[in-house]
């Protein structure tokens, strides 16, 4: 198996729940990344919530909501 990229890239995939890399991964549909290490893929759904949280406090404030 091939790694994409120099140096190689790794993702999390949604549908399967599991780090993938090389040419044997899901389509791009189910991917999350690239990511630079196997354990940085592995903490991909953790740094959506986390980004997401901060989206919505952020839209909250320029919508003028305090909280």
């Amino acid at each position: 198996m091939t790694n994409v990229g120099d140096p190689p890239q790794y993702f999390w995939c949604i549908k399967h729940n599991r780090v993938e890399h090389g040419d044997d991964r899901c389509p791009s549909k189910f991917l999350l990344g690239p990511y630079p290490s196997p354990a940085d893929a592995e903490q991909a759904l953790s740094k959506v919530k986390e980004r997401n949280e901060q989206w919505e406090e952020a839209d909250a404030r320029w919508q003028g909501d305090p909280s």
